[in-house]
């Protein structure tokens, strides 16, 4: 039988068709034969030529895993655009990959240990992003609807029928409230169902998994000889349990969040007594321990650790039933009549007619709903806390942890004693503010971010230029912080949107009978500045990338006095798309890391802002006062705007290639990962696109010899983001079949992206696992590397394997005939050059030679 061997070609972000995968020649009149479907099904599969023969040398088949993430013009298009929306979730769960200092096996990992400390600490901030959002939900049903719009006339701006709201019962006592409250479970309620549909990912399961840790997170016996990469762990891609189990508990919490809102302001408002204290006491008593329960699950091995088994356990079970208890108890407690203890609700609330009349009694004066703006300003704060520790605990070890901690428990001492809340303490002095406790604390905690990195034992020092740890190992800090930005600017854009629409018609004095949080003011006025601080380094970066083609081009004419104007002219093209390599390889997280610096010094003076409980500037100001104002209103109206405009922008990654290539590198990033952080994220299509790749190679080599479809050996060629799923796919392969597989990787980012933002998989050292376990016994190591200096996405790997520099473009002006410019392929098409049939070619030799495999034993 003849030798064989497959191609097997993985695309990038870009959803590349299988036909120009393979290579195929496009027929003019679009009559040709297209390629066949050799294995797979509609969503993912893989490809031959139809006219590919079974003796044929090398064989190409494409592997099309983009309907994951892009897929057709669908239906689902719109569930997927919608799931753009759920980014913050995204990039928080991104951050515990990038992590520094994980351990090659997760099941080494201590709770106590540098890493172990930060994944807890980033799963906090996951459970708290689920609260910012359940929140926000909150603050719309059951501040703005259900509190403060109680006019007919505000009420009729509602889609539906909600005039019942403010007549008869309904307007009475707290029961509005309730009505409110199921906003925000309802939001909950469609996350779950959305959750629970995408989790059949997990479920693939591609390897034996591992015993399950049990409950009481008992270790289980030891599965085979030791990683050096986490990614070589078999559960890696096997999270349906580890999600289902976590999912429970976000929920859960987001539940008892909402429950908090109306619950905490009547008892604020009317104090429980009698039948009223006997079914209050029980229900925050649940509300807390949900809480409770879920801050210290998160950290606990049985639901950190990933695993293919899907009971949720006791906990969950226990979690489920309190939540259930404590929102029978609120509807029950929000149902019941004012009690006798205090003022009735319905003083608290703003007076009816005050859309018509501004002038009325009581209607200047701010009605929203007690203690939520405080909540909203409170957690906010909480969540900056929580990432100056990911920040500091990564950066300088656990011992960082000391400076936010303690902020974390002084500063609301600090702000006790200032209200006199704290008995047989000195009285605060009266000109004491809010603003100097809070900007100290959190100015204090900050410096924890300026402390030495300090190194450990899994730290892995850098090969050569850029290829450093990224933002001084603070990535996971600097990730979820943009995360969190985005989940503030999407919330804050919502209340405000909801709102403005409630107010109706402006009144000829400009009153708004309906006021939104004061954080969500000042979170208008940060996105603002925010924005000019984006628009600032944008020129900044467009300042380096002219600076950077200058050079280029420089370089390119130098000395050479023969070139003519159309030369010249290609020199510029090309010297284009050499400073953009340069600049997104060796500018780009710079850049990133100081944008960032702005947005935490913003984000710190926006959430003292917050606390003080005063609005920029009162309305009618003018001079810089006004500006002030103007500034704060105009970002708001832009946050009202932002989440159509991404879920508009996901729309089109999904439909059009352009702004796919644009913006799908980050997208498909963020998605690659799976959802160990956060359960409510979109899914990780490597959950699936992994396995079923695994699944071929390995299937394919195992065949007989006497079997047609059989080859001899494989080339896992990868392009762009298709790069990293081989090498993912590499690193669970078993070594019986590595040895009969030759990676070639182009367009590739594993240096430059990953290697500097994910230390623990792709940093230098990791790197080099792959490649020794691609090392054949005799010496040759099976990886080569191509690259062009034209390409902004790909570099060299500089790990143990063999780079390839691709000619781009091939010549400046046309030769052999050709009446066409050589194009400048730039991030695509590898195949085509000369450099890379030629490598093929040896590669394919050395493959049909028979490489034995190791002896066993």
């Amino acid at each position: 039988m003849a030798e064989r061997v497959l191609e097997l070609r993985v695309h990038g972000v870009s959803n590349t068709p299988p036909d120009q995968i393979l290579g195929l020649p496009t027929d003019p009149t679009g009559g040709g034969p297209p390629p066949r479907r050799v294995s797979g099904g509609d969503v993912t599969g893989f490809y031959r030529a139809s006219g590919s023969a079974p003796d044929d040398p090398v064989v190409v088949e494409a592997y099309s895993w983009g309907q994951l993430t892009s897929g057709a013009r669908t239906a689902r298009d719109v569930e997927r655009a919608l799931w753009t929306l759920l980014l913050p979730f995204t990039l928080a769960n991104v951050a515990l990959y990038a992590r520094p200092g994980i351990p090659p096996d997760p099941d080494t990992e201590r709770w106590g240990s540098r890493s172990g400390i930060t994944a807890w600490l980033i799963r906090l901030f996951c459970l708290s992003l689920t609260g910012t959002l359940v929140l926000a939900a909150a603050g719309v049903g059951v501040d703005l609807i259900a509190w403060q719009c109680i006019d007919q006339e505000c009420l009729r701006q509602l889609p539906g029928s909600w005039e019942f709201l403010g007549r008869g019962w309904w307007r009475t006592d707290a029961h509005a409230l309730a009505a409110g409250l199921l906003v925000p479970l309802s939001m909950l309620l469609v996350l779950g169902v959305v959750a629970w549909r995408t989790y059949q990912y997990e479920a693939e399961m591609p390897a034996d998994p591992r015993p399950p840790l049990a409950d009481d997170g008992e270790q289980p016996a030891a599965a085979g000889p030791g990683l050096a990469n986490p990614l070589q762990d078999p559960t890696f891609w096997s999270g349906e349990g580890q999600l289902r189990r976590a999912a429970v508990l976000h929920l859960c919490v987001g539940a008892a969040l909402a429950a908090t809102v109306p619950v905490g302001a009547v008892l604020v408002m009317d104090p429980a007594r009698g039948v009223r204290a006997v079914i209050a006491a029980p229900t925050v008593t649940a509300l807390v321990v949900v809480v409770a329960i879920a801050v210290v699950a998160v950290g606990r091995p049985w639901l950190t650790r990933r695993s293919g088994a899907t009971p949720l356990g006791r906990w969950s079970l226990a979690v489920g039933v309190l939540t259930g208890l404590a929102l029978a108890g609120t509807f029950t407690l929000l149902l019941l009549p004012d009690g006798p203890a205090g003022t009735p609700l319905a003083q608290w609330r703003p007076p009816a007619g005050c859309a018509r009349d501004p002038g009325l009694a009581g209607c200047l004066t701010d009605h929203s709903l007690p203690g939520y703006d405080g909540l909203v300003a409170w957690l906010a704060t909480y969540q900056v806390l929580l990432l100056i520790a990911i920040g500091t605990v990564a950066r300088s070890g656990r011992r960082a942890l000391l400076l936010p901690g303690a902020v974390g428990v002084l500063l609301p001492l600090g702000m006790a004693w200032r209200d006199g809340w704290l008995p047989g303490f000195p009285t605060a002095p009266d000109g004491l503010r809010i603003w100097m406790l809070a900007a100290p604390a959190i100015a204090i905690a900050s410096i924890g971010l300026l402390l030495p990195r300090t190194g450990s034992d899994d730290d892995q020092q850098p090969l050569g230029t850029y290829t450093d740890v990224a933002w001084g190992g603070r990535g996971a800090a600097v990730i979820a912080g943009f995360g969190w930005m985005m989940a503030i600017a999407y919330c804050a854009g919502l209340l405000y949107w909801i709102a403005d629409r409630l107010d109706g018609p402006a009144s000829p004095s400009g009153f708004s009978p309906i006021a939104p949080p004061l954080p969500v003011i000042w979170a208008g006025l940060a996105f603002t500045v925010a924005t000019a601080a984006l628009l600032g380094t944008l020129i900044r970066a467009a300042m380096i990338f002219g600076g950077l083609r200058r050079a280029e081009y420089t370089r390119l004419t130098a000395g050479r006095r023969d070139l003519s104007a159309h030369d010249l002219r290609r020199c510029r093209d090309v010297s284009t798309f050499r400073a953009l390599h340069r600049l997104v390889g060796e500018h780009a997280v710079r850049l990133i890391g100081h944008y960032a610096a702005i947005a935490a010094v913003l984000v710190a003076f926006s959430c003292v802002a917050a606390l003080t409980r005063t609005r920029p500037a009162p309305a009618g100001a003018s001079g810089w006062v006004g500006l002030v104002r103007a500034a704060a209103d105009l970002g708001d109206t832009m946050l009202g705007w932002l989440p159509l405009v991404v879920a508009g922008l996901g729309l089109l990654v999904y439909r059009n290639d352009t702004v796919r290539r644009s913006v799908g590198v980050l997208w498909d990033i963020g998605t690659f990962w799976p959802r160990a952080a956060h359960p409510l994220a979109p899914p990780s299509y490597a959950e699936r696109a992994v396995p079923e790749l695994q699944t071929r190679v390995a299937g394919i080599l195992a065949l007989s010899e006497q079997d047609p479809r059989r080859m001899d050996g494989v080339i896992l060629s990868g392009h762009s983001q298709g790069t990293v799923i081989c090498a993912a796919t590499l690193l669970q392969l078993p070594a019986r079949w590595r040895r009969r597989i030759w990676f070639l990787s182009y367009g590739c980012q594993l240096t430059r992206l990953y290697g500097r933002v994910f230390p623990a998989y792709f940093g230098p050292d990791r790197l080099r696992v792959l490649a020794d376990n691609l090392t054949w016994p005799s010496g040759h190591v099976a990886w080569t590397n191509f690259w062009r200096d034209t390409d902004p996405l790909g570099w060299r790997v500089s790990a143990g394997e063999r780079d390839v520099p691709v000619t781009d473009p091939e010549a400046l002006h046309p030769s052999g005939g050709e009446v066409a410019d050589p194009p400048i392929r730039n991030h695509s098409g590898y195949p085509d050059a000369l450099e890379f049939h030629r490598e093929r070619a040896v590669v394919a030799r050395l493959l049909r030679r028979g490489v034995p495999s190791p002896r066993v034993g």
